[in-house]
Parts: structure tokens; C-alpha cells; sequence
């Protein structure tokens, strides 16, 4: 037991009186009894190893729970970025798919109205080769009328001549009855003949009346089916447009000129179906028409948004993870080095896919990247794929945007799961954020 003692009221001390000298009894089995005394000096130096040791427990609690809150709330930021990331490719997908099928369907239209136009023209040119034959029946019988009367006037002067005669070498021996007779059948055949050219000159004026009215239908409804032309034209030329600009904008943002891009696309065609080709729809090889011209001006520009889709898989803008993910590091200067390319860690095993369609050319372990993939792409660009657990592609195969080539790993020099990734042209290594943040902005 312990026993309080006068050794602190006789020292007089401040530490005497706060803590006075203390004795601790120890009674062992054989009845002998032995004391430990404890000093103020004593208590004073356990209580402070007791007080820092109590301190130490309390700053660590606190530095473990605030670093606690503070990774739970950057996990939660990190996640709710990535799912505002996911929903805005989700969305870019679709409104593409939206676009390509807008432009699919008008194409369709446009095709369909182009073949009534087609059509209209062929039977307007019909009616006006009918119209023509009619005129130039009209005139031949015009001109059989014509000889016929005169044929008919020769024919009665003949007879007149011949009657003169007759009458002078038979001194009016004739009867008046064979004379009356003659001029009935003569004047019969004439009436007969004259009623025949009148009824077929009635039935070519109808038949010209009824075929230009025919013509004036067409007409109406060929200036009906052009102004039907010209709104699918302005739809479409209003689609096109807003397909365009935002690719611009997307190919402007990373430094990669656009004309440039196309044209380089434009040489290396080689699509399935081939090129859009111009419309000529005139047979008689006359200079094309105000509305073949905007069609073709128009299938130019679908002919261009074809290309920008073509050289848009070809250039690395596809994000190469699409599970959730932290972004770790960027590209620039770290720790008195350049770090070439960007970071994003999420678990050992997550897909990795193709940014842009490409071909292999490396596969296997390279120094500080572990396990490495390269692959080439056109316009002299490249993506590597660095720290990788497992590689599904080999070397030389081809490969499309978005397909599946290897999982992230923590292989060569790396501090944990995470993907290195690398966007090189000609050699050059460039920041590969700007190519994502370009078409994630893309609306």
C-alpha cells in the first residue's frame, strides 16, 4: 500500500508540495515486507511520458480522420467527375449516332426527291417531243390540205378546160342531166375530201390542247417537287453545317489544321463504296442546272463530313479508360524531369483500349515503362501504353479506336496501378489531355 510521508513539507519545494514523495509496500509470501520509494522528481518525469505519450495518441487520431475525410471527399469528387465524364461521352455518342442517322435518313430523302425530279424531267421532256410530233403533224397536214385544194382547183379547171372543149366539139350535145351529174360526183369527192382534212385537223388541235395541258401539269407539279428539293437542300445544308463546325473547332483546338487533315484524307481514300461521286443528271451533256449544282456542292460537303469521320478515328482523341479512374499525374516537368505523357490509376486488371485506329508496333517489357504497347497511327502519330499487366495484341496487328489491347498493371518503374500514357508525333512527345479535353468538349 502506499504511505504518505513529511519529506515534501520538509524539502518546502513547489515540486515537494505538488507531488509529495510516495512509498510502496510489497509483502512477499514469506512474510517479509519491502518498499519502493517514489521521488516527486519520479512522478513528475512518469506523468510527462504519460502526458507526451497521450498528446502523441491525440495528434494521430486527428491526422488519421482528417486524412480520411480528406480521401473520401476527393474519391467522391474523382467519381462524380468521372461519371459527368462517362454521361458527356455517352451523350457525344449518341448525338453522333443521331447525326449520322439525321444525315442517312436526309440523304435518302435527297436521293428519293432527286429520282421524282428525275422522273418529272423525263416525262416533261416526253410531252414536249409529243407536242413537237404534233406540230409537225399538224403541218403536214397542213400542207396535204393544202396541196389537196390545190390538186382540187387544178382538177375543177381541168374539168372546165375539158368540158369547154367538150361542149365545142359536140356543140352542147350533152344533156344538161350528164352534165348535172358530173358536177354532183365532182362535188361529192371534194365535200367528202374536205370533211375528212376538217374532222383530222379538229382531232390534232384537241390532241395538241390536251397535251399542252398535260405539259402545264408537269410544270406545276416539277415547280412543286423543286421547291420540296430546295427545303430538304436547306435541311441539309443546315446539317451538314452543324456537323462541321464543332470538328473544326475540335481539330483547331490540338494545333492539327483541317483542310490539311482532309486533303491528306481525301488522297488516301480508300472506303468502302469509294468517294461520293457529283450528280449529272442531264443525258444530252448540258451544263448542269442552279439545283445540280447546290447538290453537288451539297454531296462535296457530305463527301467532307465523311472525311473528318474518317481522320477523327485515325487521331488518338479516345479516351483510353473508361472504368473509373483518378487522374495521378500530368504531362510536364516533375521532380526536376519531363514526364512525357499523363497518369490515370484505377485497380490492376482495367481495360486499356486503342485511342485511335492503328497499327502495333511494339509489344513486350521496355526499361521504366514495364510492360509496353506502341502503336502507330497516321499523320505521323503515336500512343504508348506503359506499365501494363497483361498485353492482348500482338505486333503488326491492326487495330481499331476503342478496342480492347491490354490491362493496367504496376509493372516497370511505377508506385502503383496506373496507366502511362503517351501521344507522340514524329518522335515529339505532346500533352495527350489536350486531344481528350478537345473531343470531350465537342457537343
Amino acid at each position: 500500500m502506499l504511505e504518505k510521508t513529511n519529506l515534501g513539507r520538509r524539502t518546502g519545494g513547489p515540486l515537494s508540495r505538488m507531488l509529495p514523495e510516495q512509498r510502496l509496500f510489497l509483502k512477499s509470501g514469506d512474510d517479509k515486507v519491502r518498499f519502493a520509494r517514489l521521488s516527486p522528481l519520479s512522478q513528475a518525469a512518469a506523468l510527462f511520458v504519460g502526458a507526451l505519450l497521450l498528446g502523441w495518441m491525440i495528434l494521430a487520431t486527428s491526422i488519421i480522420a482528417i486524412d480520411s475525410i480528406g480521401s473520401d471527399s476527393a474519391r467522391e469528387q474523382t467519381l462524380r467527375e468521372q461519371r459527368i465524364y462517362a454521361e458527356r461521352l455517352n451523350e457525344i455518342s449518341a448525338e453522333r449516332d443521331a447525326r449520322a442517322s439525321e444525315a442517312v435518313a436526309a440523304q435518302e430523302r435527297f436521293n428519293a426527291a432527286l429520282e421524282q425530279v428525275s422522273a418529272m424531267q423525263e416525262r416533261l421532256l416526253d410531252s414536249e417531243d409529243r407536242r413537237r410530233e404534233l406540230e409537225t403533224a399538224v403541218d403536214v397536214i397542213q400542207a396535204t390540205l393544202r396541196d389537196t385544194i390545190r390538186e382540187r382547183d387544178e382538177a375543177i379547171a381541168e374539168a372546165k378546160e375539158v368540158r369547154s372543149r367538150h361542149y365545142a366539139l359536140a356543140d352542147n350535145a350533152l344533156s344538161d342531166t350528164f352534165r348535172r351529174e358530173d358536177a354532183e360526183v365532182t362535188l361529192e369527192f371534194l365535200t367528202t375530201a374536205l370533211t375528212e382534212t376538217v374532222e383530222q385537223r379538229d382531232d390534232l388541235t384537241r390532241y395538241v390542247a390536251e397535251a399542252e395541258t398535260e405539259a402545264e401539269e408537269l410544270s406545276r407539279k416539277l415547280r412543286l417537287q423543286r421547291e420540296k428539293a430546295d427545303h430538304v437542300f436547306s435541311q441539309l445544308e443546315e446539317a451538314v453545317s452543324v456537323s462541321l463546325e464543332p470538328l473544326d473547332s475540335m481539330f483547331n483546338r490540338v494545333g492539327l489544321p483541317p483542310d490539311r487533315i482532309i486533303e491528306i484524307v481525301r488522297r488516301g481514300y480508300s472506303g468502302q463504296g469509294g468517294p461520293i461521286e457529283p450528280i449529272i443528271i442531264s443525258t444530252k451533256g448540258a451544263p448542269p442546272d442552279a439545283m445540280e449544282m447546290r447538290a453537288n456542292g451539297l454531296l462535296e460537303r457530305l463527301a467532307e463530313l465523311d472525311h473528318y469521320r474518317i481522320a477523327v478515328s485515325k487521331i488518338p482523341f479516345y479516351m483510353p479508360i473508361r472504368a473509373a479512374h483518378r487522374f495521378t499525374s500530368p504531362f510536364g516537368p516533375r521532380n526536376g524531369r519531363m514526364h512525357k505523357g499523363s497518369d490515370f490509376a484505377a485497380p490492376v486488371g482495367t481495360p486499356i483500349y486503342a485511342a485511335a485506329d492503328g497499327v502495333i508496333t511494339y509489344t513486350g517489357r521496355m526499361g521504366a515503362y514495364g510492360k509496353l504497347i506502341k502503336v502507330r497511327h497516321d499523320f505521323g502519330m503515336e500512343t504508348r501504353y506503359a506499365h501494363l499487366h497483361r498485353i492482348h495484341v500482338e505486333r503488326g496487328q491492326k487495330v481499331s479506336r476503342g478496342e480492347h489491347i491490354g490491362d493496367m498493371g504496376n509493372t516497370g518503374r511505377s508506385t502503383g496501378p496506373h496507366l502511362h500514357y503517351e501521344i507522340r508525333i514524329n518522335g515529339r512527345a505532346i500533352n495527350p489531355m489536350n486531344y481528350i479535353k478537345a473531343a470531350r468538349d465537342v457537343h
